[in-house]
Order: C-alpha cells, then sequence, then structure tokens
C-alpha cells in the first residue's frame, strides 16, 4: 500500500513518512503542492494533504486528486482555522481531518482504521487516468465513463489483470472470444487498436512474434 504525504515542513514530514513506513507502508513525500499534483494519477491508496503550504493551497491538491482518483483515501492535516477547514474538508469530500499540533502515533491509529475500512474486495480496478467498475461492466476517465464493447471491455480487464507481462495472440482469443473460435487472430489486433483508439492514455504496446503487453509504471 502507498501513502503520499504532502507537508511542507520538514520535520513533520520526515516523522509522518518515519512512522508509517515503519507500520509497513510505502510512502512517497512531497514539500510542494505542484510536486504533488504531478503524481495524481499514480496509485497511492491515501493522500495525507496539509492544508496550508508555501506554494498552493492544499485544497487544489486535494481537488485535483479527487478529479483523477474519485475513490482514494484523503486525510487533511492543518493548523488554521480548526472549524472552518473541518467543514471545509468534510463538504469537499476527504475522509478524515487531524488539527495541528497533533501526536504521528494519532495519525497513524487515523490512518491505519480509514485503510481498514477499504481492506474489503473492491469492484474497482485502477489504471490512472482510468478506473474500471468491474461491478457494472463500466471504464472511467476521472468521472466520465466511455462506452466499450462487451468484447473491448474483456481484453481490457484481461490485459489490466497481466499488465507488465506479454500476453499472447492466442490467450487473448481464449480468454475474450472463447476456446472454441476458429476465426483469424487478427481480430485481436483490431480489438486492440480500438481499444488503443478509446483509451488513448493506455501504453498497450505490441511485442512482435508474441502479443501484447500492457505497460505501467503505477505502484501497486
Amino acid at each position: 500500500m502507498w501513502i503520499y504525504v504532502v507537508e511542507d515542513e520538514e520535520v513533520l514530514r520526515l516523522l509522518i513518512v518515519k512512522y508509517l513506513e515503519k507500520e509497513g507502508y510505502q510512502v512517497k513525500s512531497f514539500a510542494e503542492g505542484e510536486a504533488a499534483l504531478q503524481a495524481v494519477h499514480e496509485e497511492a491508496g491515501l493522500w495525507v494533504i496539509d492544508i496550508m503550504l508555501q506554494d498552493i493551497d492544499g485544497l487544489t491538491v486535494f481537488r485535483e486528486v479527487k478529479k483523477a482518483r474519485p475513490d482514494v483515501c484523503t486525510i487533511f492535516i492543518s493548523a488554521r482555522n480548526q472549524d472552518i477547514d473541518r467543514v471545509t474538508g468534510l463538504e469537499l469530500g476527504c475522509d478524515d481531518y487531524i488539527p495541528k499540533p497533533f501526536l504521528i502515533r494519532e495519525l497513524i491509529i487515523r490512518v491505519n482504521k480509514l485503510l481498514q475500512k477499504q481492506k474489503t474486495p473492491s469492484s474497482l480496478l485502477h489504471i490512472p487516468p482510468y478506473s474500471i467498475d468491474r461491478e457494472r461492466h463500466m471504464v472511467f476517465e476521472g468521472r466520465s465513463d466511455i462506452e466499450l464493447t462487451a468484447k473491448e471491455y474483456d481484453l481490457l480487464l484481461f490485459l489490466m489483470q497481466h499488465r507488465n507481462s506479454i500476453v499472447k495472440r492466442e490467450q487473448i482469443l481464449n480468454h475474450v472470444w472463447g476456446y472454441g473460435y476458429f476465426g483469424s487472430d487478427r481480430v485481436v489486433d483490431d480489438m486492440v487498436r480500438r481499444l488503443r483508439k478509446k483509451l488513448g492514455h493506455l501504453d498497450i504496446r505490441t511485442v512482435y512474434g508474441f502479443g501484447y503487453r500492457l505497460n505501467t509504471q503505477q505502484p501497486i
């Protein structure tokens, strides 16, 4: 599980990172909001965001995070007017809020409790900037749904489940069209081409002589 921390107070940021790593989490931290904005599409399980940052407002970071990943967990920390920040954060949709000063252990407890709620199997899969809702068989980019045929959806799900691995055309044919299919394997190429057109941000590589590979560098 990756946790991203946006905090411009260096001592506090390093303490938060240290304690989260001791809990077994993988942590990426940012001293500036602008740097954090470059990572909003990455597969973090939770963001800890300081509302008061030196360069941009932490609320701006939060909005961009939620735009890219509507389902991601978020915790606000702030030293400003506590009541105003708490209400603002809740209205925007953050999951928790902790005012400064606070004990690091208190933050860790809140993080653990929040993520514990997320451990039940989810119907959502993510490959930024896309989300796949397996329960409803729908694909989203942010809050906009993308229309795929049934076989295009099955192909996307198959590639995602085998991301960063080569899948042969034969494997795709068997999975998407079934073992009884007797046509040309060129239907796979045609469907990959349509999928690339509809989901332009995906990095689907052709591995000549073998098949295809969906590349992603997102943290798992």
